[in-house]
């Protein structure tokens, strides 16, 4: 496996698992009570942007290290997916 096929794989798992993350404990600024001027009540009030993209790093590293392992070391090769026989 490349290291551009494993930078492609970190990438979309992280990206999958921050938008998993970014609903989560949101609390916006309508349930809050305070809202700012030019704003929908709907945004949010502290989004803590920072803990969710930790989150997402540590998701994507707990997820996509052992899938890495796991086609880097033989786990499935291109040949296990040849349903027509073409290899």
């Amino acid at each position: 496996m490349s290291i551009t096929a494993i930078i492609v794989i970190f990438a979309t798992i992280w990206f999958l698992a921050l938008l998993v993350c970014l609903p989560i404990g949101l609390r916006t600024q309508g349930e809050e009570g305070t809202s700012v001027p030019g704003t929908p009540s709907s945004a949010p009030a502290d989004p803590m942007i920072r803990k969710k993209v930790v989150w997402a790093t540590c998701a994507a590293i707990v997820i996509g290290a052992p899938l890495c392992l796991y086609l880097t070391y033989g786990g499935v090769s291109i040949r296990d997916l040849d349903i027509w026989g073409i290899m």
